[in-house]
């Protein structure tokens, strides 16, 4: 390797190099940027990110050199990311970052080049080198070919869309073949992603349980289309009310109470069975909390808390079991979960109760509803177990009792009958009155009739 001196007192090019960008970094420390105009600052941000990344190209070679030198066997260090974290203080997932770069540039020559010219940025020369390298078997022989066209496509397109166009190179190289192989590189991928998918969590300590999960690309576009649809501002004034939209608060903690939502409003019918029951979460609290208002919190089968108002939040659509317990938390008595009538319940309430049971209402029993008792004994209630009432009579002020109502008879009306006759009866007592005279007429032995 050749040394010379550069004026700067060192021997090598890239250590007098440092040393000039580094008195170069002293002299701008305290300069403001206020005075650049909008061109002199995009020219500025321009030439910063192209010298950024032909710095990079710079570090991966003496990387190389560092593993050349086996330096981190001198110092003891397990690889060469954990000796590059321990020397320069940096995460020791940066390391491994660079670290890898330098491997994969060491064996793509013309990207290396590129990063050093600038024309590539890191992370684009990442996207390139993934995906020549994921090229098929057959078409190896055509990756410098494959390589170059996405350093080309670099000016244009950033890492994320170069990885797009690289999965698309099979049309570059091949295109008779190109939908084949792009249907069985999807499919490989769709078996790879589902063999990587995971959910993980762990408690926060404050009430939060935190995770992280891995998902198939489609499955997770779906998911994604879910939780945006229901943090919408559209859907959040319709469930919510107008105004209850909040346009500040961040994306994350939208689609954080996006998936809150969809969490309890999924269908619980649509689950498979758990231990002969549906994937069921079971909150045990005291009925006064629902009855009387009480201040007392709930808790799961699995201990955590839940709050009154929760409690009573989800028991709007849940489904609440009445449970009588001893003081061992024993289940003594387990009702049902049913809040109406079931159709058989309904056709013996018609049966039994053929009309409306409020004392000043004839409607039809098949017009009625159901209703439920009130709490307390049933000698403590003068009305029926299941009273059949329509809608105007449990809205209207109650009246005073007039006879009791169990009773599958009609009630006779109460109103007070006219003395004066009708038109409709008189026209009918004098239709009768005629076929009597009629009928005496034609009698045998009956006189015969005057002529006026």
């Amino acid at each position: 390797m050749s040394r010379h001196l550069d004026g700067t007192g060192t021997g090598h090019s890239v250590l007098g190099f440092l040393d000039l960008l580094e008195q170069g970094l002293d002299q701008i420390t305290d300069t403001p940027a206020w005075s650049l105009n909008a061109e002199e600052t995009t020219a500025a941000i321009t030439r910063l990110s192209t010298g950024l990344a032909r710095l990079a190209e710079v570090e991966t070679r003496l990387i190389g050199q560092v593993e050349a030198l086996d330096l981190p066997g001198v110092m003891g260090a397990r690889s060469t990311a954990a000796w590059l974290a321990r020397t320069t203080r940096m995460t020791r997932g940066e390391a491994g970052r660079r670290t890898k770069l330098a491997e994969t540039l060491s064996a793509h020559d013309q990207t290396r080049q590129a990063v050093a010219r600038g024309d590539v940025l890191a992370e684009q020369a990442t996207a390139i080198t993934d995906a020549v390298d994921d090229l098929d078997d057959d078409l190896q022989s055509d990756k410098d070919l494959a390589e170059k066209h996405l350093i080309g496509q670099a000016a244009h397109f950033d890492a994320h869309e170069l990885r797009r166009l690289g999965e698309k190179l099979c049309e570059v190289l091949d295109p008779e073949t190109a939908e084949a192989r792009e249907a069985q590189r999807l499919a490989e991928q769709e078996e790879r992603a589902r063999k990587k998918a995971e959910v993980r969590f762990r408690h926060g300590g404050d009430g939060t349980i935190r995770g992280n999960f891995v998902l198939p690309e489609l499955q997770a576009e779906m998911f994604r289309k879910a939780l945006q649809a229901l943090a919408a501002p559209k859907h959040v004034r319709a469930t919510e009310g107008a105004g209850a939209y909040d346009y500040e608060k961040p994306t994350p903690h939208k689609l954080g109470l996006a998936f809150v939502e969809y969490i309890e409003r999924y269908p619980t019918d649509q689950l498979p069975q758990q231990g002969g029951l549906a994937a069921t979460v079971v909150i045990t609290a005291e009925a006064e909390t629902f009855t009387d208002g009480a201040e007392r919190a709930g808790h799961t089968e699995t201990g955590t808390g839940v709050s009154p108002g929760q409690l009573i939040r989800l028991a709007c659509e849940a489904k609440v079991f009445p449970a009588v317990l001893d003081t061992g938390g024993h289940v003594l008595d387990l009702g049902r979960s049913h809040r109406f009538h079931t159709a058989a319940q309904r056709l013996a309430l018609l049966i039994e109760q053929q009309h409306c049971q409020h004392p000043m209402c004839d409607i039809p029993g098949r017009s009625a509803t159901s209703t439920t008792p009130p709490p307390g004994p049933p000698a403590a209630r003068r009305t029926p177990a299941t009273p059949s009432c329509c809608v105007p009579s449990t809205t209207t002020k109650p009246t005073p009792p007039a006879r009791p109502t169990r009773s599958g008879r009609r009630p006779t009306s109460t109103r007070p009958r006219s003395t004066a006759a009708s038109p409709s009866r008189r026209r009918a007592r004098r239709r009768r009155a005629s076929t009597e005279r009629c009928g005496r007429a034609g009698a045998p032995g009956a006189p015969p009739r005057r002529r006026s």
